[in-house]
C-alpha cells in the first residue's frame, strides 16, 4: 500500500514540476523579458506564492478534477495513467518552449480514462471548462488592450515625473507577477493532485501542499525555455505592458480558480500579452510565435486523451 502511494504521489508531483516549467512562463515571462527582474530572483517569488495560492484556495479546482467530469471512483491505475499521460505531453511543449496547458492536459488524460472505463461523463461540465479555454484568452486580451490604452494615457499626463512613475510601475509589476503566481497555484495545483484526492489517500491540505511544491520545483529547474517565449517571442513589451499583462491574467485566472473552473494560465497571460501588442497594431505581434501556441493548445488535450485510453486499455488488456 505504501508504495502505491509513493507511486501516485511521485505521477502527481511530475505533472506538478511540469506545471511549474511550462506556466512559470506565465508568472514572470514578462516581467524578465521587459528587464525588470533577473529570472533566479523571478523564480523564487514563484515557487513561495505558487505554494500559497495552492494550499489557500486550490480546493476548488482539485473538486472539479477530483470527481467532477468523470462521475465515477477511479482506480489507482486509472489515476496513474491521467497523471503520466498528461504530464508527459507537458514535458514535450516544454522542452520545445511552448507555452501549452497543464490543464487542458489534465482534463484530457481525465477524459480519456473515462472513455476508457466506459463511465458516466459529465459533458456539461466539460463543456463548460472547454468553453473557459477559449473565453480566457478573448476576455484577457480585450481586458489587457483596453488597459493597456488607459495606462499610456494616464502616463502621458504624468511626463513630469517620469523616473517616479517608472519605479512604481516596476514595482506593481512584480508585485502583479507574484499575483499571478498565487493564482496559478490555485488554479493549476489541484490539476495535479486531484485525481489522487478522491483515492482518500492522503488529507486534501496536504495533496495540495505536495501540489505547490512540485511546481515552485519545476519553476526553478526548467522555467527558464518558455519564459522566454512569452515574454519576447510573441511582442516586446515595456514596463506598463508587462504590468497590464500580468495583473489582467492573475485577475481572470484568480476568478476562474474561485468557482473551480480549471482555465489555462497559458492562454491567459498569451491572451493578455496579444491584447498588449494590439495597441502597437497587429503588425507587432508574431504570428507564427501565436499559430505554434495555438497549435499546442488544440494538441495537447486531444493527445492527452487518446494517449490516456489507449493506455489504459492496453494495460488492462495485458494484466486483466
Amino acid at each position: 500500500m505504501e508504495s502505491i502511494i509513493f507511486i501516485l504521489l511521485a505521477a502527481g508531483a511530475y505533472v506538478g514540476w511540469n506545471i511549474g516549467a511550462n506556466d512559470t512562463a506565465n508568472c514572470i515571462g514578462t516581467t524578465v523579458g521587459c528587464g525588470l527582474i533577473s529570472f533566479r530572483q523571478a523564480v523564487i517569488l514563484v515557487a513561495g506564492f505558487s505554494v500559497l495560492g495552492a494550499v489557500l484556495q486550490g480546493d476548488q479546482v482539485m473538486k472539479t478534477i477530483g470527481k467532477g467530469i468523470v462521475r465515477v471512483d477511479l482506480d489507482y491505475l486509472a489515476v496513474l495513467v491521467a497523471l503520466i499521460c498528461s504530464g508527459l505531453f507537458v514535458t514535450l511543449a516544454t522542452f520545445f518552449r511552448i507555452p501549452t496547458s497543464t490543464s487542458q492536459a489534465i482534463v484530457g488524460g481525465v477524459l480519456g480514462i473515462g472513455w476508457a472505463l466506459e463511465a458516466q461523463i459529465d459533458y456539461a461540465k466539460f463543456i463548460t471548462i472547454a468553453q473557459s479555454w477559449l473565453i480566457c484568452p478573448l476576455l484577457m486580451m480585450a481586458l489587457a488592450y483596453c488597459a493597456y490604452k488607459l495606462l499610456i494615457m494616464l502616463l502621458t499626463r504624468l511626463q513630469r515625473n517620469a523616473l517616479l512613475v517608472q519605479n512604481a510601475i516596476g514595482k506593481m509589476a512584480i508585485l502583479a507577477a507574484c499575483y499571478v503566481a498565487f493564482s496559478m497555484g490555485a488554479n493549476n495545483a489541484g490539476n495535479a493532485v486531484g485525481p489522487i484526492a478522491n483515492l482518500n489517500l492522503l488529507h486534501p491540505k496536504l495533496l495540495l501542499l505536495i501540489g505547490g511544491l512540485a511546481i515552485g520545483v519545476g519553476a526553478i529547474t526548467y522555467g527558464k525555455k518558455v519564459s522566454e517565449t512569452v515574454g519576447k517571442g510573441i511582442t516586446p513589451l515595456d514596463l506598463p505592458g508587462a504590468l497590464v499583462a500580468q495583473l489582467t491574467s492573475a485577475l481572470g485566472m484568480h476568478f476562474f480558480s474561485l468557482i473551480g473552473i480549471p482555465v489555462s494560465t497559458s492562454s491567459a497571460i498569451v491572451g493578455a500579452v496579444v491584447g498588449v501588442g494590439l495597441v502597437k497594431g497587429a503588425a507587432a505581434i508574431s504570428k507564427k510565435t501565436i499559430i505554434v501556441i495555438l497549435t499546442g493548445w488544440v494538441l495537447t488535450p486531444l493527445c492527452a486523451a487518446g494517449t490516456a485510453y489507449f493506455c489504459y486499455k492496453g494495460i488492462r488488456y495485458l494484466v486483466p
